[in-house]
Formats: C-alpha cells, structure tokens, sequence
C-alpha cells in the first residue's frame, strides 16, 4: 500500500501545481508585480503618464493567457499527432 499511497500523493501535488499554473491568483500577482516594476523603472526614466503607460506589460500578459489555450487548443487538432507508439496504450 506504500507505492500506492506515495502515487496518491504525487497526483494530488499534480493536480495542486496544475491548479496554480491556471489560476487567476497566480495570473494577477504576475501581472501586479509587472506592473509595479515597469512603474517605478518609467517613474525613474522620468516618462510622463508612467502610471498608466505602466498598464501595457501586464495587460498584454493577461490577454495573452486568454488567448493562448485557444491558439493550444488550434494546435493540438491541426498540428499534434499522437505518436505511433502510444496509438495504442490504454
């Protein structure tokens, strides 16, 4: 039951990783950091409008998680084909 137990474990920590890489915690303090860094280095170079101009990082990173399953999801029907040796298995 160990080597059973120890798999449980490794798919629970799996399907938690899983989990952060797609949540919108994880997408907003990616995009909150961004933006408080590209702000103070503008604010530092000295950029009128720094604040707002600081939006355009974070907003092309968010968007781009909204559209990349879309462009993955394209890719795996046109694209991606399963290889001969795992045709089979399961």
């Amino acid at each position: 039951m160990d080597e059973l137990d120890s798999i449980r474990e490794r798919n629970a920590r799996v399907e938690a990783d899983k989990a952060w890489e797609t949540s919108w915690t994880r997408r907003l303090i990616i995009a909150g950091g961004t933006y408080i860094i590209v702000c103070v280095y503008l604010m530092v170079l000295g950029v009128q409008g720094a604040v707002l101009h600081a939006l355009v990082p974070p907003g092309a990173y968010i968007l781009s998680t909204l559209t990349l399953p879309v462009f993955k999801r394209l890719w795996i029907e046109k694209c991606y084909s399963v290889p001969k040796h795992e045709e089979h298995i399961g």
